[in-house]
């Protein structure tokens, strides 16, 4: 007979961890029911981690204080260290010196200021106690309107007046750049032929010549309008346009002497230009730039890489200007027969999709030319891209690529030859004002009733639909964005200087010392003790 099977034996329940409920699980506020349970629980004391204390461990476990990094978590402007500003440095800059012209009186050359030259570009600075991180601004506010530069002119341009708005040469072709530019949008300006051809070819051989259009940053002054990738030029001889020095028909008829030439760029909004230029631009889904402002700028970022120094007694920022480069030198000029292996990117036309950023092109862009107020027609469409990467500094140490300083763009521009002259009228009261730009006497600007806004946002429209606009508007834009782009730099410099030592700070003080404190980059201005004194050869 089988054993009969024994019940599985039962083990016992252990004891209760009575010692972990009383320690661990007693309720931390005192109740009715556990009247002292708060009073005999002991709390376990934290202590900090090495994380938390910003200390780091060596290898024989001794701790050391970590330094606070001085490199900003964002994207920001270099910082330079400088020294405290003089009284002078709070007035406004001086004015050029404008001098007549011997034989020419009513003709006058400007001095005692800079020039852009040699990959640098310069314009007039001004210190502010109101500023104490960003310590220097630029003064653009004591400006009446647009005109032409004579920082931004070739040395032998001369001006009729200190407005600046008409100008002359003795020289070869010189070119002047206006001191507003388009980015966005469609805006309108117009120029008097004074000097050139004259209107009956029996009164004699003419008197200079003159050509007139947009040019870039990267545009030569030593040059006409046109003359590289960088510029759109209209000549008088036959009005021609000229584009990297390749004269084309397009009015067949010469631009003489009284005649007003009218100029309308139209550009797509920003935010369809940043598509163009990071690579994301399709044209089947992108058929439109009809899209308001504020989401076109809302992702812009102005860096502006500059230093103050001192010319003549006279305070400029100094800044890296954007330069020529390979792929539009390479257009301008190509090679007789392509490279083996370059492949088809190599030969392609620019386009908005070209493998290679600054051979992208921009929807909807164009540039229209009226003559005495009759429109002639478009000589030019897709412009090329300008913002980066299709625009870059020169490959010099300190120059950082990818940048928008918030100068790139179109900026109207004459250059004139051998007795040529001309004059600017930037508006809002043209000589021959274009059908869309008609307004009333008594308003200088179109009704608001009149602006177009987008149907969907009920905001108004930034690209080739927008209201168009004289240049002395986009003047007044420009300002507004120069105070805007100094107080986000005024913060951010602020913001860095937070937990700063005053040995960090070097002196800086409520009364505006200087915050831009990078030690690496003090050697630029002599170690803080003075700013630099520019020098540039006589001309």
């Amino acid at each position: 007979m089988a054993e009969a099977q024994q019940p599985p034996s039962v083990t016992a329940p252990s004891a209760l961890p009575t010692v972990r409920l009383e320690d661990e699980h007693l309720p931390a506020v005192s109740s009715p029911l556990n009247p002292d349970a708060a009073a005999s629980r002991t709390r376990r004391e934290k202590k900090a981690t090495f994380k938390a204390r910003g200390d780091d461990v060596d290898t024989k476990g001794n701790t050391k204080k970590r330094k606070r990094s001085t490199e900003p978590r964002h994207i920001s402007p270099m910082r330079y260290k400088l020294p405290l500003p003089k009284a002078a440095d709070y007035e406004p800059p001086k004015a050029p010196t404008f001098s007549p012209i011997s034989g020419r009186e009513e003709w006058m050359e400007s001095s005692e200021h800079v020039y852009n030259r040699k990959s640098f570009r310069y314009t007039k600075a001004i210190s502010d106690p109101s500023f104490p991180a960003l310590q220097y601004h630029r003064q653009t506010e004591t400006a009446s309107g647009p005109s032409f530069e004579p920082e931004d002119t070739s040395p032998y341009v001369f001006f009729s007046s200190p407005n600046c708005t008409a100008v002359t040469t003795q020289k070869g072709f010189r070119m002047t750049r206006a001191t507003t530019g388009a980015r966005e949008g469609r805006y309108y300006w117009e120029a008097k032929i004074l000097s050139g051809i004259r209107a009956d070819p029996m009164d004699g051989e003419p008197r200079g010549h003159v050509r007139i259009g947009f040019a870039r940053r990267e545009a030569q002054l030593d040059g006409p309008v046109g003359f590289d990738a960088y510029s759109y030029g209209i000549r008088d001889v036959s009005g021609q346009k000229v584009h990297m020095s390749r004269p084309k028909d397009f009015a067949n008829a010469d631009f003489v002497e009284g005649d007003v030439i009218g100029l309308e760029i139209c550009l797509p909004s920003l935010s369809l230009h940043r598509k163009v230029t990071e690579g994301t631009y399709n044209k089947a889904v992108d058929v439109s730039d009809d899209l308001d402002p504020v989401a076109a700028h809302e992702y812009l970022d102005i860096i502006r890489d500059r230093v103050p120094i001192r010319f003549k007694n006279t305070l400029y920022f100094e800044q890296y200007e954007y330069s020529y480069q390979k792929p539009l030198e390479d257009l301008m000029n190509p090679a007789p027969t392509a490279s083996v292996g370059a492949g088809a990117a190599a030969t392609d036309p620019p386009n908005p999709n070209h493998p290679e950023p600054s051979l992208r092109t921009l929807p909807f862009s164009s540039i229209r030319v009226y003559k005495n107020g009759e429109l002639i027609g478009i000589p030019y469409t897709d412009l090329l891209a300008f913002l980066p990467p299709s625009s870059k500094p020169p490959n010099q140490t300190g120059a950082r690529e990818g940048f928008d300083d918030g100068s790139l763009g179109y900026y109207p521009a004459i250059s004139v030859f051998r007795g040529g002259a001309a004059e600017a009228n930037f508006g809002p009261r043209f000589w021959f004002p274009p059908p869309d730009l008609a307004v009333d006497e008594d308003t200088e600007m179109a009704d608001a009733s009149d602006i177009k806004v987008n149907p969907v946002t009920k905001k108004q429209i930034a690209g080739q639909h927008s209201n168009l606009q004289p240049m002395s508007e986009r003047f007044n834009e420009q300002i507004a964005e120069d105070i805007v782009y100094d107080l986000v730099d005024e913060v951010d410099f602020w913001s860095q200087c937070i937990g700063d030592t005053e040995a960090d700070m070097n002196g800086y003080s409520d009364q505006g010392t200087t915050a831009l404190m990078d030690p690496e980059a003090s050697d630029v201005l002599g170690s803080g003790r003075e700013i630099k004194q520019l020098v540039q050869d006589e001309v």
